[in-house]
């Protein structure tokens, strides 16, 4: 089954469980930059919807209610996806909208919700960024089963290459005993692994050639990165 035929029949399901505002909502707001999203950035990482929902109703630190664009939740994990289009946002007579808008952001930011704010614009121009962003930023908090995934790095495995790339490439194992809090033993044995997999290259170094750091020389796009 490709995207369209998945997409329709994840809305259709989504739609019977709904009723009133949250069913309007629904067929108002779920349009072109969510759909674009999901197409361009979500479908490619994990080829199906399990656990994500369209327009997830939240009320906001008065009672209020508002609608977030997707929200995946698994367990206690949320993680919230605002796709945003920028022509509202520079007129002037929709800043108190703006404001609001952010303000709800915060609000989610401090309740334990992950937001992760999406241009429409670079979806269209650049989707395979964005898909290489959304993959180091929620993979790590998720198992492969809870996307529907299989195959894949596991989460330690994942977590030593985010740190690679944030540390410019080049990693050591004590960076990875501090970062993981694991023992010097099992951070060798899994920048060995990555090694052999193909992800690093170790760094000999003096006389000795004794490996002390290891280069992250695999893509930030490799699709068996979890």
């Amino acid at each position: 089954m490709g995207f369209s035929e998945m997409h329709e029949e994840w809305l259709k399901d989504h739609m019977k469980l709904r009723t009133g505002e949250r069913k309007d909502r629904l067929k108002r707001g779920h349009s072109y930059g969510e759909i674009l999203f999901l197409e361009k950035v979500w479908w490619p990482l994990v080829g199906g919807f399990k656990n994500l929902h369209p327009e997830y109703e939240v009320a906001d630190w008065r009672g209020m209610k508002f609608f977030v664009d997707l929200m995946l939740c698994v367990g206690d994990i949320r993680i919230a996806f605002e796709i945003k289009g920028y022509g509202p946002h520079v007129e002037q007579s929709d800043r108190t909208k703006y404001r609001r808008e952010l303000n709800r952001e915060l609000f989610l930011q401090a309740v334990g919700v992950k937001v992760i704010s999406i241009a429409v614009d670079e979806l269209e121009s650049n989707a395979e960024l964005v898909k290489s962003f959304v993959k180091m930023i929620v993979f790590p908090y998720l198992g492969m089963k809870e996307l529907g995934l299989d195959g894949l790095l596991n989460r330690t495995e994942n977590e030593i290459i985010k740190l690679a790339l944030i540390n410019g490439k080049v990693i050591r194992p004590v960076d990875v005993v501090n970062h993981l809090e694991i023992s010097q033993m099992t951070a060798i044995k899994y920048l060995r692994k990555l090694n052999d997999m193909g992800y690093f290259k170790a760094v000999e170094s003096g006389r000795t050639k004794r490996v002390n750091k290891y280069e992250y020389v695999g893509s930030i796009f490799n699709n068996r990165m979890m």
